[in-house]
């Protein structure tokens, strides 16, 4: 019955040869590709990419793919979204007009985005001016004032004035010094306020004190250099001599302070002032308006940037797959071999018509099947919108080799449900139930939708979601957990409420009343709770040991049942190649080992739940069973025979461990000699080998490009190392 599933084993594959005209090589690959039944192998694996024939048009294609990350990377900056695939997008250009295309909207772009940065360099600049004119105005202006208010009062005698804006000289000194050495030089500008510090640190220490600093914080300003919002202030150096200056200026450099030329005249002041915002109001105009156009060359960039991607996609695709065939320059026909599922023939064959049609070649491909030679056929399971999810998840852990069982068939009911077992509550079900339902009823809608890396996860697996949905529902209710909340499915509890030595109960109904009302809880006896756990259980002392005891136990038999249904799928593919010798040196040993230890410790798990007034510990009797065999207990007593069951299924395990690790290897030796004798190459004797062989020659390929390896021969450490590692892993692996 397991046969007749399409997703059972992988697609029969065959190898075929195609003979392309060279004028149809392009299209009749784009059509092979829409089928994408079609696994190509590298004729030229000899060859260096820059060899190949077709290299300077994957080249050509690779440019133009770089030209389209920088355009989604300025689409992505301008926060507009991409657009969709249009219907008809491969219609509406071809590559050399998509090339031409793409160079003059990155040439635009790339002006564009250099005009901005311009601008936007000068607006900072402007803008720092502005705010220096305006500030340091301020300075001047207040000094201004104290020199004119002490120039008024000089026969008044007065305390020296504590005011930082005050001059550094008194007015009857200043009369008496030279004009040309009393002199100040200033430089005017802003720097980073937390750079400020260090900054009037070292220019106190490099002109030793001759100079003084006044500065004022600005607030967030946008930094000529970086284009970023910064912290800044305004700061005026007033010094005397050049090499103050020369000094000054160094400093300002090095701590990446921005210099602005600072009039001393009022009137000049005033007029640059009025100039540069003259100027900013320009050059916001100009910044908007530079602003609009780029977006709206880039809106019509992000409406068919999907389109132009996927065009560039599949172009390079094409030309990879054309670098993998051979050229007959005298035929002028390319060479090519590939895998394509058997029972896919027709629609190959379809599509290599429709593609000579299209090309209007005079010269129909060839197709021509091949003798495989013991050539390994890669893996192709044959998917739908259910089983896709699945065999995804199976596929990350390993590919299935050619037709074998393929794991996705019980993974379909196994993951969801330990799934289950682990997230099991009947109201998160119910919740993931409705988030699965709008991803299915609404897939049409979403598969047409650009999705994010984390949506686009979910919508792929919406019928996994959907099975978990149910099963945690299931689960939720055998746990009797609705949010975490009991819930009363089978009826009111059936534990009830004794009072002192009665022998009926006479307590109260409610059972958190017990304990108050002097009364302990018990099980009447009859039957159980009819589904799931009892509600009693929740909230009392004992719920936390009893409900960890059961799920542990679950989960063993989960497990173990787990870990037979790998080893029979192994049965299954030892019979379907006719390897006997693994089915009786590797399944035979590995259920007697996992069985006789594992499967016994699930066969005393249920004993003990379905006897009656069972209280053996099975930690006691797994350990005693090992340490003291052939002796019970009373703490580990369950039935009658049971020490001899014990004693003989020890023996069996004791067994199966060296069966699993020598006769395999040594009977492989024994071939692999006997062969050399013969003074020929090894091939596997017998029929299971021999059918083997057969089948893999008259069976055909899938798509993942996973196998066997060479059937004709075999080395004998590749058997050794099957078994070295086999045994012990498998061994550990139930422990």
């Amino acid at each position: 019955m397991l046969g007749n599933i399409d997703l059972w084993r992988s697609e029969e594959m065959q190898l075929v040869q195609l003979m392309i005209p060279s004028e149809a090589a392009h299209d009749t690959v784009a059509a092979l590709g829409e089928v994408g039944l079609l696994q190509f192998k590298d004729l030229n694996t000899e060859k260096s990419a820059f060899q190949r024939t077709y290299a300077n048009q994957v080249k050509r294609c690779d440019e133009m793919a770089r030209k389209l990350r920088f355009l989604t990377e300025q689409v992505h900056k301008a926060h507009l979204s991409v657009g969709g695939r249009s219907p008809l997008w491969e219609k509406t250009v071809t590559m050399d007009e998509l090339e031409t295309k793409l160079e003059e909207l990155e040439r635009e772009v790339t002006e564009l985005n250099s005009n901005n940065d311009r601008l936007q360099r000068t607006h900072a600049e402007l803008s720092e001016l502005a705010i220096l004119l305006e500030r340091a105005g301020q300075f001047f202006d207040n000094a201004r004032a104290v020199a004119s208010r002490d120039a008024v009062n000089t026969n008044v005698p007065h305390a020296p004035s504590q005011d930082f804006g005050a001059p550094l000289l008194d007015s009857d000194r200043e009369t008496t010094v030279d004009a040309k050495l009393a002199r100040l030089g200033f430089v005017a500008g802003l720097i980073h306020q937390e750079k400020l510090v260090s900054f009037e640190r070292l220019l106190f220490r490099a002109t030793r004190g001759n100079m003084f600093l006044r500065q004022a914080q600005v607030g967030k300003v946008q930094d000529p250099a970086t284009t970023e919002m910064q912290e800044k202030s305004v700061f005026v150096v007033f010094f005397a001599g050049e090499r103050a200056r020369t000094k000054i200026m160094k400093i300002c450099e090095a701590f990446g302070a921005n210099r602005y030329p600072f009039p001393e005249e009022v009137s000049r002041q005033r007029q640059m002032h009025s100039e540069v915002t003259a100027r900013l109001h320009e050059l916001h105009t100009t910044l908007d308006a530079g602003d609009m156009h780029r977006q709206n060359v880039l809106t019509g960039v992000a409406q068919n940037l999907e389109s132009w991607t996927l065009l560039v996609r599949k172009e390079k695709a094409i030309y990879h797959t054309l670098n993998k065939m051979n050229m007959d320059f005298t035929r002028k026909v390319l060479v090519a071999e590939a895998w394509v599922p058997s029972n896919a023939r027709a629609r190959v064959s379809e599509a290599l018509r429709q593609a000579a049609e299209h090309s209007h070649t005079q010269v129909n491909t060839v197709l021509q099947p091949l003798a495989m030679q013991h050539q390994q056929p890669p893996t192709y399971f044959r998917t739908n919108k259910f089983t896709e999810c699945f065999q995804t998840i199976v596929d990350a852990y390993g590919i299935a080799n050619y037709r074998e069982v393929n794991p996705a068939v019980f993974t379909i009911m196994t993951f969801p449900f330990l799934f289950a077992v682990m997230f099991g509550d009947f109201g998160h079900g119910v919740l993931m139930l409705l988030f699965a339902l709008f991803l299915v009823l609404n897939e049409r809608s979403l598969g047409k939708t650009q999705l994010d890396d984390m949506s686009s996860m979910a919508f792929g697996g919406r019928y996994c979601i959907l099975l978990m949905a149910f099963f945690s529902m299931y689960v939720g209710a055998l746990y009797n957990e609705f949010f975490a909340m009991p819930m009363t499915l089978g009826g009111d509890t059936k534990f009830r409420c004794y009072i002192g030595s009665e022998t009926s109960p006479t307590g109260p109904t409610d059972l958190r009343d017990c304990s108050h009302a002097g009364g302990h809880i018990k099980f009447p006896g009859g039957e159980p709770y009819p589904f799931g756990v009892d509600p009693a259980w929740r909230g009392s002392k004992t719920e936390l040991p009893y409900l960890n005891s059961v799920k542990m136990k679950m989960s063993i038999l989960l497990g173990v049942l787990h870990m037979n249904l790998g080893i029979i799928m192994s049965l299954f593919n030892n019979s379907y190649f006719r390897d006997y010798l693994s089915t009786w040196c590797e399944f035979v040993p590995q259920m007697i080992f996992l069985n006789g230890l594992f499967g016994y410790l699930c066969f005393l798990i249920v004993f003990k739940w379905v006897t009656p007034n069972c209280f053996a510990d099975l930690y006691h009797v797994l350990i005693a069973m090992f340490l003291d065999p052939g002796t019970v207990d009373k703490t580990g007593f369950l039935f009658t025979g049971q020490a001899g069951l014990q004693v003989l299924l020890l023996l069996l395990c004791l067994v199966a461990v060296p069966w699993m690790l020598l006769p395999k290897p040594l009977i492989l030796k024994s071939r692999a000699d006997k062969a050399k004798k013969a003074g020929g190459e090894y091939h596997r004797m017998g029929e299971d080998e021999e059918g083997h062989a057969a089948a893999s020659t008259s069976q055909g390929d899938g798509g993942h490009g996973q196998g066997h390896g060479e059937h004709g021969k075999l080395e004998f450490g590749e058997g050794i190392h099957e078994s070295v590692h086999g045994g012990p892993c498998f061994v550990v692996a139930c422990e």
